[in-house]
């Protein structure tokens, strides 16, 4: 369909050098239109270009905006709207439209195929209500830096509000103990019969663990380097990410984090320790005699079908609540699970507030479920003595 025809969201050239008669008349076109427009974008692609590249994105979030961006242009492009010719009830309709993008057969496809593809889809599937307003919120910066910018006279944008999600007072995407186990055996069956299974089942442990022990999110360990896990001679082992806003962040590694991390090398026939200098990425792909990386989505993909495998064993001793569970459960629930356990252990917020890089104290305090757990036993018994 024409209307998928790729828009180029990519870096604007660099503007070419001027030379002192240039500068000396656009000097003076300043001087002439003070209130002229900041910026040389001519469409709407250049603006939302501009826009992308105009502050330091990390790399996951310049992505996902990237991302967002090209659906919103695309469905201008397929209802014949510009920017400029946007009104409240347009941006109105497209809010709605995200969480039941129509028709569906345009514009869903389960199956993610190649940009080129011709049966690519911008989506697959419609967005929940958060992933809704982060798309939504992305437009409205976009509207916002075309005003500021003096590519929009008005930004119709300032007066959509934003769509409202319910916050969880307590998080409850997270693994009980009996689901865990079940993942471990899981693990423990994984074939090792080729050089390529062995390589998967040590990078499944070791990615499991990881994320069970540290908390980071998903691209944290994924964009990290070998290097990154360190010790500085005292005993104590760390890993090195970098989290939302490029902040940095130093996460304890623990005992069995560290030996999975040793057996995970050894099948890939590396050394058990390595460099602070060693720029191999953290997480290698299992096929082939190059140490390449692996995307975020295949990460996410090794640790759904590890958790498909566990669920497979919960069913057959017939626990349903585990196999459910695991059936729903993705990589970032390790991070929630592993937040709960320790904030429910009596570990301190503040510590868990620093090693998940959470911006406000509240939000780590939904992980902690002791109270609530007390308070249900306290009425339990009252009522048992009635």
């Amino acid at each position: 369909m024409a209307i998928f025809e790729e828009i180029s969201l990519e870096p604007l050239p660099k503007p070419t050098t001027h030379t002192p008669a240039r500068a000396v008349a656009e000097a003076r076109l300043l001087e002439q239109d003070e209130h002229g427009p900041l910026v040389n974008a001519q469409t709407d692609s250049e603006i939302a270009r501009a826009f992308l590249y105009h502050a330091a994105l990390a790399p996951a979030t310049l992505k996902s905006t990237k991302t967002e961006l090209g659906r919103f242009l695309l469905w201008c492009k397929a209802y014949n709207r510009t920017l400029r010719e946007l009104r409240v009830e347009h941006l109105t309709a497209y809010k709605d439209w995200l969480r039941d993008p129509q028709p569906a057969d345009q514009w869903v496809s389960p199956t993610k195929w190649p940009r080129n593809d011709p049966r690519w889809r911008p989506f697959s599937g419609p967005l929940s209500d958060p992933s809704a307003r982060q798309a939504f919120r992305v437009v409205k910066s976009l509207m916002n830096f075309a005003t500021n910018a003096g590519y929009l006279r008005r930004n119709a944008g300032s007066l959509v509000k934003n769509i409202r999600t319910l916050r969880e007072a307590r998080v409850t995407r997270y693994l009980s103990v009996q689901a865990v186990d079940y993942v471990y055996a899981a693990l423990d069956a994984r074939p090792a019969r080729t050089l390529a299974l062995n390589k998967a089942r040590a990078r499944e442990r070791f990615l499991f663990v990881s994320y069970m022990t540290t908390g980071a999110r998903l691209s944290e360990i994924v964009a990290a380097t070998m290097g990154a896990i360190y010790t500085e001679g005292d005993g104590r082992w760390w890993l090195d990410v970098v989290g939302k806003g490029s902040k940095p962040r130093r996460l304890p590694v623990s005992t069995e984090m560290l030996a999975s991390f040793r057996d995970y090398r050894a099948a890939y026939r590396l050394p058990p320790n390595t460099v602070r200098d060693d720029a191999t990425p953290l997480i290698l792909n299992t096929r082939g005699g190059k140490l390449l990386s692996v995307t975020d989505e295949a990460a996410s993909k090794a640790i759904k079908s590890l958790f498909a495998a566990a669920a497979a064993l919960a069913d057959g001793d017939g626990d349903r609540d585990s196999a459910a569970a695991l059936r729903n459960a993705s990589a970032h629930w390790l991070r929630h699970t592993m937040l709960t356990t320790h904030a429910n252990n009596g570990v301190a917020l503040k510590t868990l507030q620093d090693t998940a890089g959470h911006a406000s104290l509240s939000t780590t305090a939904t992980y902690l479920h002791k109270s609530d757990k007390e308070r249900h036993d306290e009425i339990m018994a009252s009522l048992e003595r009635t």
